[in-house]
């Protein structure tokens, strides 16, 4: 009887030792396993020898799932010598109904294997909780050449998170869904808000629109996609040439509306002449970015600037009104560009509707600032910038009633020091001044690319208000990787690593993320990730370490 080494790693390294001749190498990774998705990878491992073997029985175990009943399906998907966490290039061996906290293959004509790497992936139902999480490992294999293997129970097990294939490429068929936003409305419906990139996933210029999706449930069902901002074919252009993108969504407190906000550009300007192309049709292949040089010109007009247009709501998301465009209420003339900051905009204490906003000065140097109305939406007007060499932002108001800006900082991309941080600024006066933040370039890592920071309000169990800041982005100075998601306690003058908590390990679709209350004691959070290209997940305040939260 040949011998065997046998290793299982599972979130910490713990090995069993079991002979010499075969390896076995076990990994879980902390990523969400998705509803609404055929396949979601759940365990990896490696099956490893000299020589090629033969694999006869292997049996699955998910002890520590929350309910079993969750799962309908159980694949085994062998991926050759591939060893990424996907299961797109895999070829499926197996597939199996799960009835008990265990699944066991037979192979009628056993695997001939050597070094392969192998995915077991699940397939949820569409009635599984939110709130309720996975557990897999492998606990038996055996060969044809020696006696089976019974594997120790490991209590360092990942338990992976349940959330939502929101949307993903392919879906309605859109070639990619990108930048999110989310937003809880006063009727306690979530609106979900995201590019429609039909044609291709690069940026604008393109066929873009901008979609929405709605739940009535806190995130568990979804009504299918609607449309908030599409230009069709205006000024007869075709529709690659009138995309809308990097959209915010925003919810009046104190009244029924509810605004979108988004970045259109109309036509194509000539990167080196710096003027708009003539005569574009269907089959012109002419493409410029508004953010490159000469992409967006300085002035107003539609056929040389990017335009921010607003729609509307005041049926809970349901419709939306015709767009209306706010470029000349809102954009300098001399500025190059100004465009909404994609995911989410506030209301403050004294009703103010503030969105973040973006832009390129007179010089091309970008900058981030505030746009607002003091009117419920009638009338709109920009603040000066906070800030240069900035761009995507979220704003979120303190108890003082100030504003605190966070912004993806240019700077951070050749800067992997301690300085690598999140630019942070405050105003008390809507923007006409700007005061740097004790955080600013120090506390939040980023590896430029968007977040998203929000304020949650809740009741404690003794009946007190409570407010914490939360901050979501790749955790990560060099990839956009390791979505987390952060929580202050002191208005984000910290951030401590005790309230972190990773929700997708793996390198994310975008990285983008949007945050929102659910409910007293549930957060939302809509992120590009590594499993869907819009994934959404609801969690629990206890899970992201606040305990004192009044439950339902």
């Amino acid at each position: 009887m040949k011998q065997l080494l046998l290793i299982i790693i599972i979130s910490i390294q713990t090995q069993f030792l079991w002979g010499q001749d075969i390896l076995i190498t076990q990994n879980s990774i902390q990523t969400p396993v998705l509803k609404y998705k055929k396949l979601s990878p759940v365990i990896q491992f490696q099956l490893q020898s000299k020589n090629e073997f033969s694999v006869k029985k292997l049996v699955l175990e998910f002890e520590g799932t929350t309910n079993i009943n969750d799962i309908d399906s159980v694949f085994l998907i062998d991926m050759g010598q591939d060893s990424t966490w996907h299961t797109e290039r895999g070829s499926i061996v197996k597939q199996k109904a799960l009835t008990e906290e265990t699944a066991t293959f037979t192979f009628s004509t056993p695997q001939q294997i050597k070094n392969n790497y192998f995915i077991a992936a699940v397939k949820l139902r569409d009635s599984t909780s939110l709130n309720h999480s996975i557990s897999a490992g492998v606990k038996k294999v055996e060969f044809i050449e020696a006696q089976s293997l019974s594997f120790v129970a490991d209590t360092n097990r990942i338990r992976q998170r349940v959330g939502v294939a929101l949307r993903n490429g392919g879906d309605d068929g859109v070639v990619r869904y990108r930048i999110p936003g989310i937003a809880s409305t006063n009727e306690n419906s979530l609106l979900a808000i995201y590019d429609i990139r039909r044609d291709n996933g690069r940026d604008l210029q393109g066929n873009i629109d901008i979609g929405v999706s709605r739940s009535i449930d806190g995130g568990n069902t979804w009504e299918p996609m609607r449309i908030a901002l599409d230009m069709g074919e205006f000024g007869n252009l075709p529709q690659k040439f009138n995309g809308v993108s990097d959209a915010s969504i925003l919810v009046d407190k104190n009244s029924n509306a509810i605004y979108i906000i988004g970045c259109w550009m109309h036509g194509v300007i000539d990167e080196q002449k710096g003027i708009p192309i003539k005569n574009l049709t269907e089959n012109s292949t002419n493409w410029n970015h508004q953010w490159r040089n000469n992409g967006s010109l300085p002035g107003l007009d539609i056929n040389i600037t990017s335009q921010i247009l607003l729609t509307k709501s005041t049926d809970d998301g349901k419709t939306w009104g015709e767009p209306v465009n706010i470029t000349k209420q809102v954009k300098q003339p001399e500025w190059y560009l100004f465009a909404p900051a994609p995911g989410s905009g506030i209301t403050l204490d004294d009703g103010t509707l503030v969105f973040p906003t973006q832009g390129k000065d007179k010089n091309q140097l970008p900058f981030s600032n505030i746009t607002f109305s003091k009117d419920g939406g009638q009338a709109w007007q920009s603040s000066n910038p906070s800030y240069s060499n900035t761009t995507e932002n979220m704003v979120v108001q303190l108890n003082d009633g100030s504003i605190m800006q966070n912004m993806r900082d240019n700077r951070n991309a050749s800067n992997k020091s301690d300085s690598n941080g999140r630019a942070v600024f405050v105003t008390k006066d809507l923007g006409e001044e700007w005061v740097e933040h004790p955080t600013h370039h120090n506390a939040l890592i980023e590896p430029v690319c968007m977040a998203s920071i929000y304020k949650h309000t809740y009741t404690t169990a003794t009946g007190n208000q409570k407010s914490i800041l939360l901050f979501s982005n790749p955790n990560s100075k060099y990839k956009r990787e390791q979505m987390t998601i952060k929580i202050s306690l002191d208005e984000g003058k910290t951030w401590p690593e005790e309230y972190w908590t990773l929700l997708d390990k793996l390198s994310l679709s975008g990285g983008y993320s949007s945050l929102t209350s659910i409910d007293n004691n549930t957060i939302g959070i809509l992120y590009e990730g590594s499993q869907a290209q819009m994934t959404f997940e609801s969690i629990r305040l206890n899970e992201l370490g606040i305990e004192d939260a009044q439950l339902p």
